[in-house]
């Protein structure tokens, strides 16, 4: 089941000005503090991230299914680049095309080096929706998208509704069509969880969700 329950960013306008320095979000590859990033503490921050906030605040109610079941692949990409990443994105694809979903339902992509910047990010995503062309891969999966900076078109940088899919590190979400579809049976009107998680976010506040994290 998928873990993504809110629709990909459309404000292509938006630059990295706008977004406000959140965790990692200002965090860039020349930074000093990357020097103390590795692949398992970027790993271990996504699943917290998953734990406290997507399966803890009920954000995807279908998140905690494939967790429990172990079926979340976590992988780091060391991309510094966007076509090294597409590289490792088109790998990751065919890896879960070869895996049963009772083994692999889905696949967490988190790059730290790469796109950091929100609107490069956005636009990225319209390279993996060609690579799932190329890999005749287009309606057999899809590519969502957590990032630091993640801002819906239309909302302010400060506005909490964005946390629903700010995650600590620049990720794509790989997912199967069919359980996407499960979930869609399951739940046919999105806007309802969509609805239901800004309330939640609202009432928890800036300070509520930096307090998940502590």
């Amino acid at each position: 089941m998928p873990l993504e329950c809110r629709a990909r960013p459309v404000d292509h306008a938006m630059s990295s000005s706008d977004a406000p320095a959140d965790g990692n979000a200002s965090t860039r590859p020349d930074d000093p503090a990357m020097a103390a990033v590795t692949p398992e503490s970027c790993l271990e921050d996504t699943r917290r991230w998953l734990e406290k906030a997507v399966i803890g605040l009920n954000l995807c109610p279908f998140a905690k299914a494939v967790y429990v079941k172990g079926q979340v692949r976590f992988v780091h990409s060391p991309a510094t680049t966007r076509g090294e990443l597409l590289e490792h994105l088109g790998t990751e694809l065919v890896l879960l095309r070869d895996t049963p979903p009772e083994e692999t339902d889905t696949t967490l992509l988190v790059h730290p080096h790469v796109l950091q910047d929100f609107a490069d990010f956005n636009d990225f995503l319209d390279e993996a929706d060609a690579l799932l062309q190329a890999l005749d891969l287009e309606g057999v999966f899809q590519v969502a998208s957590f990032h630091p900076q993640y801002r819906f078109e239309g909302s302010g940088p400060d506005d909490i509704a964005n946390f629903t899919n700010r995650s600590p590190w620049p990720t794509l979400h790989l997912l199967r069509e069919d359980s996407v579809a499960r979930a869609v049976e399951a739940f046919p009107d999105p806007d309802v969880i969509v609805g239901r998680n800004i309330a939640t976010l609202r009432r928890l506040g800036r300070e509520g969700w930096e307090a998940l994290f502590r």
